[in-house]
């Protein structure tokens, strides 16, 4: 006979997401993480259920310069209803866990999963809205330039590195989501139902894909857009550009070779740091190489926007092809670094 009721033993896992909401009210939810060389020791903006803490006053002095708004937790209505809205999950885990309904755990799982999106959404609109709205009036006004800062990952903005990701509240609520959604699986109809070594696999596959999110692939490179983090020239020229991604995912763009190695020379970034680097590929439509792959060569003829006049092909044949209208030297990735 069928029954709307699910396992009492999922009563725990539900109890243990609800303790873990109630801790989301006390502990930052995500965070912005600055970086520049001004500020060695770094910048931090931490976002609470119903507030902004961290170093707010350095950053709104930095914001005023380049025109953006001043950051107020009274100017976020978010704050007022965020932490009833955690409350309200939590209490909703209690009763799931008492009732152990089957369809009142379906309604949990789908506000859950529908509430994560509209906050991650709402989160995407007010960053470009503080990251776009700029007063024109600003000290400093880099013409085409906006300043939102990512959503998950990195970011250069002028000479600021910006890194968002969750903090240990943002976890915590992804956490009850995997809980929920692990008693969610395992209480599925019984034609669709599975071992405990299944369930435990999925589990551990959704923990892990939490965890390794961020990607390590490169980020195209925009030109016009994008500005180059050594010499912070905006991209002008698609045949020289080139990219690294660190370890720890961070992308940092640059203009030109000179530009790149020079900034690897002096950050230190030694193999273990960096998880790929690339360079633009001088024929069309100038994909990026990762520069294992890529052959270079090196020519005063190639006028590259820092004067590094190195360009990066994807074989040997179109190398030589450009050889006798440059008049250059093939040039090892080893000799480039010299």
């Amino acid at each position: 006979m069928k029954t709307n009721r699910i396992s009492a033993n999922n009563r725990y896992w539900l109890l243990a997401g609800a303790l873990g909401l109630l801790a989301v009210l006390f502990t930052p939810i995500w965070r912005i993480d600055l970086q520049a060389p001004q500020y060695p020791e770094g910048l931090r903006m931490q976002i609470y259920a119903n507030s902004l803490q961290g170093n707010i006053d350095i950053i709104n002095g930095l914001n005023h310069y380049i025109g953006m708004q001043s950051l107020h937790s009274a100017d976020f209505p978010e704050f007022k209803v965020l932490p009833l809205i955690i409350v309200f999950f939590a209490l909703l885990f209690v009763v799931t866990a008492i009732m152990l309904r089957r369809s009142l755990l379906f309604v949990l799982f789908i506000l859950y999963v529908g509430f994560g999106i509209l906050a991650m959404a709402d989160f995407w609109r007010w960053e470009y809205h503080y990251g776009h709205n700029l007063n024109p009036a600003a000290a400093i006004v880099v013409p085409g330039m906006s300043y939102q800062p990512p959503l998950v990952g990195f970011k250069q903005l002028l000479n600021f590195g910006a890194y968002s990701m969750p903090d240990l509240g943002g976890w915590l609520f992804m956490g009850a989501g995997v809980l929920l959604l692990w008693v969610v699986f395992k209480n599925r109809k019984k034609s669709f139902a599975v071992s405990n070594t299944q369930a435990m696999l999925f589990l551990f596959i959704c923990s892990a894909g939490l965890v390794t999110g961020c990607s390590s692939s490169p980020e195209p490179l925009q030109i016009g857009v994008d500005y180059c983090t050594y010499c912070k020239m905006k991209l002008t020229d698609n045949r020289f550009g080139a990219e690294l991604v660190t370890s720890k995912h961070k992308v940092v763009k640059f203009d030109d070779a000179h530009c790149i190695l020079t900034y690897i020379k002096e950050q230190n970034l030694t193999k273990e740091k960096l998880a790929g680097i690339y360079f633009t590929d001088f024929d069309p439509p100038h994909a990026l190489l990762n520069y294992e792959q890529a052959v270079f060569f090196q020519s005063p003829n190639l006028h590259s926007p820092m004067n590094g006049n190195i360009a990066a092909f994807r074989s040997l044949d179109s190398l030589e092809k450009v050889i006798p209208v440059y008049y250059g030297n093939r040039v090892s990735w080893e000799e480039m670094q010299k």
